[in-house]
């Protein structure tokens, strides 16, 4: 391409794509249900739930701090990257995943970042990650559903409105996918190895190689790593159900909270319809502990902001300075 044109595109795009972002973030959040609500909530905390709002706020800064930690282990044989110009990376990849389904648009954000040579391959590089997180949710997932079951039967609320032969079968394909992706995640060499070999994959094989560089130690790094961010997202939740008066079993709240987050990790959603996903499955696992469904909400949308609009819009500001040709 003729560098005036890649003069152009820099310094056009960049700008672009923080107005289409930004836009987008402003129509989201105000078409969402409750805002006024919110807001007036908001205003009306006591000393302890402003205490806890910021605590939560700042536990989103050490969930992608482990997030860009994660990334930098996945990516450190394609380029080193400092810990600043990946966190930059991460936030701007929210901005692109708050615009496509299931968080895919994370990925392009992401790889503008590093060296034009380099950002494909660090495409399957950065889905190990992803692929890492969502096997702790369904372990994490699992481990929930079988211990709610015990619990409700011990507080005396029933069995949850499950139904016992639902929820062995649903035990069971929920165990089955998580071995299977456990073994998955753990043979990911040899499975890059073996796809490599595949006639239409051959001539694209170099943007996978680097896969096949994970050793069980690296794996199992990036599992703690995204281990602690889903603890992180555990205690993000119960903080804010705490400041909005959701009372229940706190032992329970949690675990509701983890079969909440499976099921996030499950049903595709786009940014444009989370928020009410969100709202909807919250008040039905958790509305199952408290009547408190203005609470409950409340809490789903101060996580959705915490976690996903705040971090989409400063990635729109990083993405202003962004080069799409390095040279």
């Amino acid at each position: 391409m003729k560098k005036k044109y890649k003069i152009l595109i820099n310094w056009v795009v960049g700008p672009i794509i923080f107005i289409w972002f930004s836009f987008s973030i402003y129509n989201q959040i105000t078409h969402q249900p409750h805002l006024k609500d919110t807001w007036k909530q908001i205003f009306q905390f006591t000393t302890k739930q402003k205490v806890y709002v910021a605590f939560a706020f700042l536990l989103m800064f050490l969930n992608w701090g482990l997030e860009t930690k994660k990334w930098q282990i996945l990516i450190k044989d394609l380029e080193q990257i400092k810990f600043l110009k990946a966190f930059r990376a991460v936030f701007s990849g929210q901005a692109f995943a708050l615009n496509t389904i299931n968080n895919l648009g994370e990925y392009v954000g992401r790889v503008l970042f590093l060296k034009e040579g380099n950002r494909l391959k660090a495409v399957s590089l950065t889905m190990v990650g992803s692929l890492s997180q969502v096997l702790i949710t369904f372990i994490m997932g699992f481990i929930a559903l079988f211990f709610s079951r015990i619990l409700f039967h011990q507080t005396g609320l029933g069995n949850g409105g499950i139904n016992t032969f639902l929820y062995t079968g649903l035990m069971f394909v929920l165990l089955t996918c998580t071995v299977l992706l456990t073994m998955v995640y753990y043979s990911l060499s040899w499975i890059t190895k073996a796809v490599e070999k595949l006639w239409f994959v051959k001539r694209y094989a170099f943007l996978i190689q680097l896969v096949e560089n994970f050793t069980a130690k690296d794996l199992t790094k990036i599992l703690v790593l995204s281990f602690v961010r889903y603890i992180v997202f555990v205690v993000q939740y119960l903080l804010l159900l705490d400041v909005f008066k959701v009372e229940a079993n706190p032992m329970l709240l949690a675990l509701m909270v983890c079969v909440f987050l499976l099921i996030l990790a499950i049903v595709p959603t786009i940014a444009l319809t989370e928020m009410g996903f969100r709202g909807t499955i919250s008040i039905q696992l958790i509305g199952m502990l408290s009547t408190n469904n203005a609470g409950i909400l409340f809490t789903a949308a101060a996580i959705w902001f915490i976690n996903r609009v705040f971090p989409a819009l400063a990635g729109s500001l990083f993405m202003i300075g962004i080069k799409v040709f390095k040279r």
